[in-house]
């Protein structure tokens, strides 16, 4: 059976020769066909895999496509890239049914695992649990498989779309950081083609990621990419994580500006044509956001953290617009809805191409203006952190203090909120504060400190 440890709420991942196997990978591939021929109601199934440039993607990427073809799926290998190019090809080619990353996104370069997209929709949940029971079916024979596996290039139909909302922009100066991650050639071939003066960073895939760790929601991470915007006097500097669904932004001052700012500016440009739309944002999202939305004439939705979870929510209610403060931005408004750094890159150029602002500080500056945290992370072991969480919840009911589960907690202070809950993805709890003035920040901090010392955990903001 698959390895019960590496099967989480949104993707499957582990440290590679230790709780991650290639016999894991066979038998994801396994039964991830028999999954689709049941979901598909027919034995004939297209999957496409697609993988990063880890050193272990590629063993991965053998034994899975092993077990997808022993499982009675024809394969198509598109290569190294981005997530969102193997989301695109499964919604840009008819003949395809499903597809598999390899990839172990943000997280250090001996994790690795693997992300799913079934029938255009996310896969996730109770579906990945699912592996796992369909895998204790296996039972290995002596048949001896042919794996002939098709190769298909989608990175050129791919970097047109993505420059399909780039007619007519102004010419800018932007400084790229795809972090040594699976998006470099595709941001390479992106530069080619866009117009003005491109400074790339970090660009050729290594998986040992030399540059720094690409995660761009850790502010050192940026460091790089700040230094080359001011130091090269740019207009815009982006950075993606390892597997190119989660952006980073540092405007032309050197400021990062997190993801649900970015939201926020990309939302009153499509209010402009889709008034009184569902815009989605995550419960870390800043109460700026929430009203803003409202104010551009939009719904704002709160909703649980979590890509997949977002994309099902946004698909569910029609939103064509969702995104998270870990940098997934999900634009369904003349695009597919899934989460897409690149694309949002180059809206965001489109943006602010039209806006007749100079400057995008100018477009960030007109927000109003709070006192928050970014997300503190504090480590927690997979077997404590919810159960914390839920004793925090009691305590919360116990005094009074009303609060919104949909995720965590979500509490009101006097002038802002506070927010602690139980990462999906890694083994922490993540904290983040908001308030009109910085003194009443410290005081949550300070009260959210005193309940998580007595679960000898530490609250620390450099």
């Amino acid at each position: 059976m698959i390895n019960k440890s590496i099967l989480r709420e949104y993707d499957i991942r582990g440290i590679y020769g230790k709780t991650l196997t290639d016999h894991d990978a066979f038998l994801v591939g396994w039964s991830f066909s028999k999954y689709l021929q049941t979901l598909l109601n027919r034995e004939r199934i297209m999957v496409n895999v697609c993988r990063d440039g880890r050193h272990s993607s590629i063993s991965l990427y053998l034994s899975l496509i092993k077990g997808l073809v022993e499982g009675g799926a024809a394969v198509q290998s598109i290569g190294i890239g981005p997530t969102p190019m193997l989301y695109f090809s499964n919604f840009i080619d008819g003949e395809v049914d499903a597809g598999i990353m390899i990839t172990g996104s943000h997280n250090p370069p001996e994790y690795n695992g693997f992300k799913f997209i079934a029938d255009r929709s996310p896969f996730f949940g109770e579906k990945i649990q699912k592996l796992h029971e369909i895998s204790a079916e296996y039972k290995a024979d002596d048949r001896h498989i042919n794996v002939a596996v098709q190769d298909v290039s989608y990175i050129e139909e791919y970097v047109n779309k993505l420059l399909s909302v780039c007619s007519g922009i102004r010419e800018f100066k932007i400084a790229w950081d795809p972090g040594n991650g699976a998006a470099g050639e595709v941001v390479e071939k992106l530069c080619q083609k866009l117009p003005g003066k491109h400074i790339l960073l970090n660009e050729k895939i290594d998986g040992n990621f030399p540059a720094h760790h690409p995660d761009p929601t850790v502010v050192e991470n940026l460091e790089q990419l700040k230094a080359a915007v001011i130091n090269n006097n740019c207009d815009l500097g982006v950075a993606f994580d390892g597997d190119g669904d989660r952006i980073g932004v540092i405007d032309n001052l050197g400021r990062i500006i997190w993801g649900d700012q970015l939201l926020t500016i990309l939302a009153k440009e499509i209010l402009t044509r889709l008034p009184g739309a569902p815009i989605i944002a995550d419960v870390k999202a800043s109460r700026v956001f929430f009203e803003q939305i409202k104010k551009y004439g939009g719904v704002p939705v709160m909703w649980k953290t979590g890509h997949s979870n977002i994309k099902q929510h946004m698909k569910d209610i029609g939103a064509p617009l969702a995104g998270e403060m870990s940098g997934h931005i999900f634009i369904g408004d003349q695009y597919y809805g899934y989460d897409d750094a690149l694309y949002t890159a180059v809206r965001l150029i489109s943006l602010l191409s039209s806006s007749g602002e100079n400057h995008f500080s100018n477009i960030v500056d007109a927000l109003p203006k709070t006192y928050n945290t970014p997300e503190i992370r504090i480590e927690c072991k997979d077997e404590e952190k919810f159960a914390i969480v839920e004793d925090l919840k009691k305590y919360f009911r116990d005094n009074n203090i009303e609060f919104n589960d949909i995720d965590g907690i979500r509490y009101s202070s006097k002038t802002g909120w506070g927010l602690i809950r139980a990462s999906n993805t890694q083994e922490v709890l993540v904290c983040r504060f908001e308030a009109d003035s910085e003194a009443e920040v410290q005081e949550q901090i300070s009260f959210i400190s005193r309940l998580l010392k007595e679960h000898n955990l530490t609250l620390s903001v450099d």
